[in-house]
């Protein structure tokens, strides 16, 4: 399954779609700024890479500690969407 994910580190929002195989180059759109990027700014990016939300699909919010198994190092916020690729569209 492919998966869109949103990242937020070092000020700003990194939103990448893993391919399954292909760790070399996932297309990938960076949000500028602190704030969360809107559901119709994250689909744009997603529809500039190629992609768009599964039907019925909805982001999922989780957190993770910044330094594996450190429970004092800063909290990474990590959204996931399954997506699924534009027909004819790029990647």
């Amino acid at each position: 399954m492919r998966g869109a994910h949103l990242v937020h580190r070092d000020g700003r929002w990194r939103l990448f779609v893993a391919l399954p195989g292909s760790v070399a180059h996932w297309p990938t759109h960076y949000c500028e700024g602190p704030a969360v990027p809107s559901v119709q700014e994250r689909s744009r990016a997603l529809t500039a890479l190629g992609f768009t939300l599964t039907d019925g699909a909805a982001w999922s919010w989780t957190e993770d500690n910044e330094r594996f198994d450190d429970p004092a190092s800063p909290v990474i916020l990590i959204a996931l969407a399954p997506v699924e690729q534009i027909v004819g569209g790029a990647s």
